[in-house]
């Protein structure tokens, strides 16, 4: 190489860097980064080192997990040597099982793993060239790993184009910018590459080439063939076109010399993605073989991998070039020979297919159906939707390609592609769809979810569904989804009338309502009165999930929500969370973000939730989720409230309601009254509280189909009882137990039996209800109304049992809102404590600064549970468990885990936990 002393000295500098690093390197197309990279790889090899390449290729960008399928196959022996946690990911995402796909952090995890365990041997060094055609999947998954390779003997350099815009953008992995050689440099270049040049065509080579080195070497037999002899002016006229089009015809004019024969072969190369420049000898599936090529070759077009022995291209551009000069009917029957190739690979074949046929073929249709179906599953909505359009243009009968348009706008629109599935509608409406349920299923849905519009939309979906009632009689999928949209809306919408009309027409149907939207119909209406035996319906929903699409584990989830289990259901949620945001069901995304903060509220680890919601905030605001982007709001107030942000809380109430009740969504307005309600009680404000809370519900009662009722039972209780409302507060806990609230959730359990605590007049009666509350199984995982009721509990024994009974209850208090960071609240617990004669919290003084989750995985720790156990018990991983206890240690004052015991054992067993 000429003029790359910088770059190969900060190449070197890199592979000879202890631990493990990624790299990026950046620049224009032919400005030598592929030389560079093949310089890295030869200088790792040279050093022992084990290299493994890969490449982005445009024909396959759209295939989930095509570009990891690259790097890993090389390494399948060593998967079999992992755990079977670790191999079931690597089977499911590699075709091998089948399963629910992994997260992009589950996956990039057992990678991190499977590279730890190659690497133990030699350093291993990954290349991969072309990055920015890299599929979106495992360019997520690449990202994870680089920015998790310290202290590993793994290193990635990859090669981006600066033209074109990658996932790799947002990485946040260091780069290095490969810029044009200097003007001596390219002189030294062209000089050594093509003495002898007429100063003129030379002159005008360096200056058309402005320091890019593919053209310097490429452009002199271009510029020279047929232009010696031709003046300055005549010369000039070649400038004017960008330099990746002028290298394009220096590619074209060796293309169209070759035969027909040739060309089809190379062709048929250049669709299928066969390999191009530092490709060379990379696994990576089945490929079409070029055969009888050596004129190509011959003309610099291909070279021979050395260590295959097949034909590969020159450059990337030469592929490029090859597809650009075909006609559609060359490339047409190219597509068709390549479906041939592929007979077992659904995807690929697909890919062939929808680009080779041109009239209707259902045959070709089902398949590509089959292939969107396959991509969906794999986190590769936005694919599956190309697939399903193209399908739709290929079907023989109206029928089914308005089913299918359908289908692909359905999915577009839970792709966060809400334009699009409105376009797919209209041009089904055009050719004869009309106002069909197909189409009410995209325009309700874009109604409700870009402008929160619930009125026009649960009317169209009624009336579909009225439309439908009598011409089916079997579960027909366009019915379900309009069955599940009517619930959706009827949930935001929180209407009594609407929802006793959705039962009504439900019931109507009979057995063409799907088992599991009976489920979301019970746990989304009324769960006061429909949620008995709810949670045993979800859990075993949840053991029967195999393979399915992303919505139907966030339906789930959010029936988990309203019964209160959501925490034994976050690792589903999790794992499919990160795969969809990119290109899978994004709204389903936005949903399961919601989830996962709520869940993240509950268990009391409120740094995360923060966090989560901002992550959901700024997706739902990018995709134009108007809907969802209030809904988020509305929970980021009610952690505000939470953790005593009052000003902050008030001004996300007060968004929150102003879009949402002109609108008649219920969902977010009830929200917003429990956002004033929990900071009202926050600070003390008890009558601001019970004004809140009595416009959810009136004491006594538990409004139908308001779902913040049963939720606030605690708020409402402990707000009468501040105010004087002794009376209301104890009819309102009888009315919680004559409700039957124990049966419905362990949450709800917990809080009828502390408001029936607060509310009794026979101190023996209180006390042992306050006990009952307290040891329910299920009490540890709601640590903030567990404070609460251990507060009140405190108090309760300190006047009737003495100071000393009410310690540890108040103790216990005062360390969980310390922990979760509720200073109001743990303010209010020492100043109980201080009037119990304790003034102050002696047995947490070094443990104040743990936060919540770092308390647990320390107790979790100390009960001699392992980082992998604790990791599956809380939804995290190894790694991170471990990061967390390195955390823990210096705040302790240990420096081992056999430490932890009695660091700990300064507070009660239960505490916290």
């Amino acid at each position: 190489m000429v003029g790359r002393e910088s770059e190969q000295g900060v190449l070197s500098a890199f592979l000879e860097a202890s631990g493990g690093r990624a790299l990026v390197l950046r620049g224009e197309t032919g400005v030598g980064k592929s030389a560079l990279l093949e310089h890295v790889a030869e200088l790792a090899a040279d050093e022992r080192h084990r290299v493994i390449r890969a490449a982005g290729v445009e024909a396959e960008s759209e295939l989930p997990f095509a570009g990891l399928h690259q790097f890993l196959y090389p390494l399948l022996s060593y998967i079999d040597r992992l755990d079977g946690v670790h191999r079931r990911v690597f089977d499911v995402v590699f075709g091998r099982s089948e399963g629910t796909p992994p997260s992009v952090m589950t996956l990039g995890i057992a990678v991190l793993d499977l590279l730890s365990l190659v690497a133990s041997q030699k350093t291993l060094l990954l290349v991969l060239d072309d990055g920015q055609w890299l599929d979106a999947s495992s360019t997520e998954v690449c990202g994870f790993v680089g920015r998790r390779l310290t202290g590993s003997s793994v290193k990635l350099v990859v090669v981006l184009r600066s033209d074109a815009p990658s996932g790799f953008d947002t990485a946040a992995l260091p780069e290095l910018p490969v810029t044009t050689l200097s003007e001596s440099a390219s002189e030294r270049l062209l000089d050594l590459h093509h003495p002898g040049l007429d100063p003129r065509i030379r002159r005008l080579v360096l200056d058309e080439a402005a320091g890019n080195p593919l053209a310097l070497l490429e452009l002199p037999p271009y510029v020279r063939g047929g232009r010696e002899g031709r003046t300055p002016g005549e010369l000039a006229g070649y400038t004017g076109i960008p330099l990746p089009l002028r290298l394009q015809h220096v590619y074209g004019a060796r293309i169209e010399a070759l035969g027909a024969a040739v060309r089809a072969e190379l062709l048929r190369g250049a669709l299928d993605g066969v390999g191009a420049g530092t490709t060379a000898g990379r696994p990576g599936g089945r490929r079409y073989r070029m055969v009888h090529a050596d004129e190509a070759a011959a003309r610099g077009l291909l070279y021979i991998d050395p260590l295959t022995g097949d034909f590969v291209f020159r450059h990337p551009l030469v592929r490029s070039t090859v597809v650009q000069m075909a006609t559609p009917n060359e490339r047409r029957a190219a597509h068709a020979a390549l479906a041939r190739v592929h007979p077992d690979d659904l995807e690929r074949r697909a890919t062939h297919l929808a680009a080779s046929t041109v009239d209707p073929d259902e045959q070709v249709a089902a398949t590509l159906e089959a292939a969107a179906d396959s991509a969906t599953r794999r986190g590769g909505a936005v694919a599956a939707v190309a697939w399903l359009t193209r399908a739709a243009e290929l079907s023989e009968s109206h029928e089914e390609r308005s089913r299918r348009l359908g289908s692909a706008a359905f999915i577009a629109g839970h792709a966060g592609q809400l334009d699009h599935a409105q376009r797919l509608i209209r041009t089904d409406n055009a050719s004869g769809g009309g106002d069909s349920p197909v189409s009410v299923v995209t325009t309700a849905y874009v109604a409700l979810y870009e402008d929160g519009d619930v009125r026009s939309s649960r009317r169209q979906v009624v009336a579909a569904i009225e439309s439908m009632r009598g011409g089916v009689s079997e579960p027909d999928e366009v019915l379900t989804r309009l069955i599940n949209l009517l619930l959706v809306t009827n949930q935001y919408a929180s209407d009594a009338a609407a929802w006793e009309q959705a039962h009504e027409l439900l019931d109507s149907l009979g057995g063409l309502v799907p088992g599991h939207s009976r489920i979301y119909q019970d746990a989304w209406s009324d769960v006061v009165r429909r949620g008995a035996g709810v949670h045993e319906r979800v859990d075993r929903a949840f053991a029967e999930l195999r393979d399915v699409e992303p919505w139907h584990v966030t339906r789930l989830g959010v029936s988990a929500y309203h019964v209160d289990t959501l925490s034994q259901y976050r690792r589903h949620l999790q794992r499919t969370v990160d795969r969809e945001v990119e290109t899978g069901a994004i709204a389903a995304g936005m949903t399961m973000l919601h989830l996962i903060m709520l869940d993240q509220i509950a268990v009391g680890e409120w740094d995360e939730a923060e966090r989560t919601g901002q992550r959901g905030l700024e997706l739902t605001t990018s995709r134009r989720h108007t809907l969802f982007a209030h809904h988020t709001r509305a929970y980021l107030g009610l952690l505000a409230a939470l953790r005593g942000e009052g000003e902050r809380a008030r001004e996300l109430q007060a968004a929150v309601d102003a879009w949402a009740r002109p609108r008649g969504i219920g969902f977010l307005t009830q929200i917003t009254d429990t956002i004033g309600t929990t900071a009202a009680l926050g600070e003390g404000d008890y009558e601001a509280a019970y004004l809140h809370a009595i416009g959810l519900t009136t004491p006594g009662t538990f409004e139908p189909y308001a779902h913040q009722a049963s939720r606030t039972l605690l708020d409402l209780v402990e707000a009468a009882l501040h105010t004087g409302r002794s009376e209301q507060a104890r009819i309102h806990a009888l009315a919680a137990h004559d409700a039957g609230l124990p049966r419905v959730s362990p949450r709800l359990a917990l809080l009828t039996h502390g408001a029936l605590a607060m509310t009794t007049a026979d101190p023996d009666e209180a006390d042992a209800l306050y006990r009952q509350a307290q040891q329910q199984p299920a009490a540890p995982d709601f640590p903030f109304e567990l404070a609460r009721i251990r507060l009140a509990h405190g108090i309760h024994l300190r006047h009737t049992q003495g100071r000393k009974a009410a310690r540890l209850p108040l103790t216990q208090a005062a360390e969980t809102f310390e922990r979760l960071g509720a200073p109001a609240w743990t303010e209010r617990a020492r100043a109980e404590l201080r009037a119990a004669g304790a003034p102050t919290l002696a047995s947490s003084a070094h443990l104040a600064a743990l936060t919540w989750q770092e308390r647990r995985i320390a107790d979790l720790a100390a009960g001699g549970l392992t980082n992998k156990e604790i990791g599956e018990r809380m939804h995290l991983s190894p790694r991170t468990v471990s990061s967390h206890l390195y955390r823990v240690f210096p705040k302790l004052g240990i420096t081992s885990r056999a430490a932890l015991r009695d660091a700990l054992g300064s507070m009660p067993a239960d505490q916290g936990v």
